[in-house]
């Protein structure tokens, strides 16, 4: 006797319960390669074709690895941001057939990292790792273009204009040591990065 239950219907009930489990289950972060260079170019054309192909329930979010930089160069500091990972972009998004065509074919998109044509989701701890380092609150990283051995012009100070040769560098204190010749004697004077400049 037909009670109007058919099994099928109890089987899209439990996939369809309004909990949202089993998209939840297929939500991950992928790795898609592009041309080095183009990530932000990349980035925009597939927030554009989710928009345009209505892919807003099926891919989440876009984003570029960065990490802040601050490098001297010449006594002058600059702050940029730098990719961390050069010719990759990550993309959350449910796996299905739909999703995968408007991520491979954006233009500019070389791959999925995976094997073949499977991609490869990340784990939750290197999602976790790619977030934090982006978020660091230790500050960014200095970059200092000096060498031992170098030759500085001193540009602050007392010792203002002095010319000496770089001794050490601790770019965790962003500090470089400076043997100057004062009065015939070698002297070493610990200076900040912007406080010398190359001769």
């Amino acid at each position: 006797m037909d009670d109007g239950n058919d099994p099928a219907d109890d089987v899209n009930i439990v996939l369809d319960d309004g909990t949202g489990t089993q998209e939840d289950e297929q939500r991950n972060w992928y790795v898609v390669h592009c041309y080095s260079g183009y990530e932000n170019k990349v980035r925009h054309a597939i927030e554009q074709r989710i928009e345009t192909m209505g892919m807003r329930d099926r891919i989440f979010d876009v984003i570029i690895p960065t990490e802040e930089e601050i490098e001297v160069k010449d006594g002058k500091r600059k702050t940029v941001e730098k990719r961390v990972f050069p010719g990759y972009i990550l993309v959350e998004m449910v796996l299905d057939e739909d999703s995968w065509y408007v991520v491979r074919n954006t233009p500019g998109v070389t791959g999925f990292v995976g094997m073949g044509n499977d991609p490869t989701p990340l784990r939750e701890e290197e999602v976790k790792a790619i977030m934090d380092r982006m978020d660091d609150a230790s500050g960014p990283t200095v970059r200092a273009d000096f060498k031992i051995g170098q030759k500085v012009r001193i540009v602050g100070g007392p010792f203002n204009d002095f010319i000496g040769t770089v001794n050490s560098i601790d770019s965790d204190k962003l500090k470089v040591r400076v043997m100057v010749d004062f009065f015939g004697r070698e002297t070493p004077v610990e200076l900040g990065f912007l406080e010398v400049e190359k001769v």
